[in-house]
Formats: structure tokens, C-alpha cells, sequence
């Protein structure tokens, strides 16, 4: 299973966040699993429309992802998949 990793600032509001590995071979599939396992995690990363959030990256394998729309970035078994939030402000 693909290993999950975090920016700290996730986990301000979900406190057990951890790195960890989750069922998917999809993005979207992933992102799916994460929110069933913390409810509203979801929220944070992705719109109303399923597509992700303008203040967030995701990396798989150190590549950011191209489908921003609809998360359909393949995701094998042995990846590493980053999610940034990025913080804004002056």
C-alpha cells in the first residue's frame, strides 16, 4: 500500500494524523480512505466539486500530480505520496 505523509499543520486539526499506508490506486481513491478514516479530512484537501483545493499540492513520488480535477493520478503500491497545505499570509 502506498505510504501517506502529512504537512504538520494538518494535524493541528486532526491530532492522530500520522504517516501511514492506505488502500488506493487512485488519488482520489486515496483521499477517499483518509476522510473515511478521519472524517472531514476531505474538506481540507479537496473542493465541493472533488477537485483539489488551489492552496494544496500533492506529490506522488516526488512528482507533483497533473489531474487537479478529478485526482485520477495512478498510485502504486510502493509510492510515497505527499499532501502539502500550503500556509498564506504576510
Amino acid at each position: 500500500m502506498p505510504i501517506i505523509k502529512f504537512t504538520h499543520h494538518l494535524q493541528r486539526f486532526f491530532p492522530t494524523l500520522a504517516p501511514q499506508s492506505i488502500p488506493g490506486q487512485t488519488v482520489a481513491e486515496i483521499i477517499q480512505e483518509l476522510d473515511r478514516r478521519y472524517p472531514g479530512l476531505a474538506a481540507y484537501i479537496v473542493n465541493e466539486q472533488g477537485g483539489l483545493r488551489k492552496h494544496v499540492n500533492i506529490f506522488v513520488d516526488g512528482e507533483l500530480i497533473q489531474d487537479r480535477q478529478s485526482l485520477q493520478d495512478a498510485v502504486s503500491e510502493a509510492e510515497v505520496v505527499y499532501i502539502f497545505q500550503a500556509l498564506s499570509g504576510g
